[in-house]
């Protein structure tokens, strides 16, 4: 039987979803690749793997695009890895660099300067800004170095009312009801086993995993999750998409 290629961003709140892939039966069915969330959302895209948890501003170019999973990776509120830094209070940027990882936060980003600061800057992928968006392990006990600090989706959710999905499993072919029932199945054990995975990550000072994957990180793709993406992408349309790194 062909194995299901399946491309995964290998950031720490993936961990234990990539745990339930390695310790499950399902393991013996997959290819698991590893990447940043950009070179998840491209290989779906241009059919290089067939699931893949992407970020769910993907969903809009990626043909036949089917959420295959009651998990993902989600928050209610602060996040504390995705951000918007800045020497200058946001009033006051008049630019802001992207983050090359990055597709749902970057959007997230122009979204909320746009609707909920009520700010026009300048957007740039590339060289000096006023502020940068960036996401992921790199955030770590980085709050504080910079003097304004934005974590976006607790602003997301003052804009809106709503928790926030950042990246869905998502298929660009059918897959078999069997393997989508094992597949949900081995993310749930790794999810069980947050614990197991906390006590083996090097302790840090700066930052509390234990937090961040127990409270921050919300893994349920719920009701609420999927109005989020509905809206989030309804508002994505509206956006000058051209800066917004591939």
């Amino acid at each position: 039987m062909e194995k299901v290629s399946i491309s995964a961003v290998s950031y720490t709140n993936t961990l234990p979803f990539i745990y339930g892939l390695q310790h499950s039966p399902i393991s013996s069915q997959i290819e698991l690749s590893l990447d940043v969330p950009s070179t998840c959302a491209h290989k779906l895209i241009h059919n290089e793997v067939d699931l893949g948890i992407v970020p769910v501003a993907a969903l809009l170019e990626i043909p036949h695009a089917e959420i295959v999973s009651e998990y993902c990776l989600g928050t209610t509120g602060a996040v504390n890895s995705v951000f918007i830094f800045s020497d200058k209070p946001i009033e006051e940027i008049g630019s802001l660099r992207l983050d090359s990882q990055s597709r749902t936060s970057n959007g997230l980003a122009q979204i909320l300067l746009r609707d909920y600061w009520n700010r026009e800057v300048m957007v740039v992928t590339e060289g000096a800004a006023d502020a940068y968006v960036e996401i992921g392990d790199r955030t770590f006990g980085k709050q504080h170095a910079h003097p304004y600090v934005y974590d976006l989706p607790w602003y997301w959710q003052k804009l809106t009312g709503l928790p926030f999905a950042f990246a869905a499993w998502v298929a660009n072919k059918p897959l078999t009801t069997s393997f989508i029932e094992s597949f949900n199945a081995a993310l749930a054990y790794g999810l069980s086993q947050r614990e197991t995975i906390i006590n083996q990550l090097p302790k840090r000072l700066d930052f509390d995993y234990r937090s961040y994957l127990m409270e921050n990180i919300d893994y349920r793709y719920d009701e609420g999750k999927k109005e989020a993406v509905t809206e989030f992408l309804r508002l994505m349309k509206t956006l000058d998409r051209e800066p917004i790194n591939r």
